[in-house]
């Protein structure tokens, strides 16, 4: 889809009147099935981007349509909407006119697949539905409850069977819908002395400031005095030691016993002696 074609199908007022806007997309004329053909052919067949520009300003209305299912959510009528949007103009691109279907029908899932994917991701800071079990759940949990308070066991029963459920995950899902977000910090306007939040007690215990501070130290000194202890030795020992010990790749006693035409027990005890030395000078 162009951009153009993009901002004029996801122009949803976030502001002022939405009426305006639901009253502008109902005003569009709707279009015959063969006109909807012709106009889908053209797209298929020829990438006429003026003909998807028709599909979806034609069926704008029907995107209003669905999104005001999706009310009980208590997130924004506009936004709803423009997910819907999005989902019709990816319905649009994917409609195959010669399957015989009227692309209402087929854009209903797109839609749909849409909204349900805006209203999973802000109806709650922490996510209440991840499998494709849970968000099932979760939509239809709220058409099975028909009145306010918790599910007796009969009704926990009776929608576990309908979808397919265990009663188990009924009752976690019913939990998790009915929980509210916690701001993690004081509103600007409540009393300190009188109300708290999770930033006021929530205490990482994993790490000591302290004692990292200490330890961060004292692994810089040591670093620093094994270095000029390191110096100190002659420079046979000082190979030894570093690639035995510091290098990436470590070389073996017998690699360094070649190098220096000697045994792999003499490197040994060079080695050996030069450790003695290291551990003297860093007391």
């Amino acid at each position: 889809m162009s951009t153009n074609l993009q901002s004029m199908a996801l122009s949803v007022p976030h502001s002022g009147s939405i009426e305006a806007y639901i009253s502008a997309v109902n005003s569009i004329d709707m279009l015959s099935a063969d006109e909807e053909r012709s106009l889908a052919e053209r797209l298929q067949n020829e990438g006429d981007l003026e003909s998807a520009r028709k599909l979806v300003m034609s069926h704008l209305r029907f995107v209003v349509h669905i999104a005001k299912s999706y009310s009980g959510y208590g997130l924004p009528q506009a936004d709803l909407i423009q997910e819907g949007n999005i989902g019709l103009m990816k319905a649009v691109k994917r409609f195959d006119p010669t399957v015989g279907v009227r692309l209402v029908s087929f854009a209903v899932h797109w839609i749909k697949a849409e909204i349900h994917e805006f209203v999973l991701k802000n109806w709650r800071i922490v996510k209440v539905a991840t499998t494709k079990a849970q968000r099932k759940l979760f939509f239809n949990l709220r058409k099975a409850k028909k009145r306010l308070g918790w599910f007796t066991h009969e009704e926990v029963q009776k929608v576990a069977e309908e979808l397919g459920v265990s009663e188990r995950e009924v009752l976690q899902m019913e939990a998790r819908m009915s929980s509210q977000d916690q701001s993690f910090d004081l509103s600007a306007d409540d009393d300190e002395s009188g109300n708290f939040a999770p930033v006021q007690y929530l205490e990482d215990k994993s790490e000591n400031v302290e004692a990292q501070v200490i330890n961060d130290d004292w692994e810089d000194t040591a670093t620093t005095r094994l270095h000029a202890a390191i110096r100190t030795l002659d420079e046979r020992s000082q190979h030894i030691i570093q690639t035995r010990w510091l290098a990436d790749d470590k070389l073996t006693l017998q690699d360094l016993a070649d190098q220096y035409q000697v045994s792999a027990e003499r490197v040994r005890q060079i080695e050996k002696n030069a450790i003695k030395k290291l551990q003297a000078a860093m007391l």
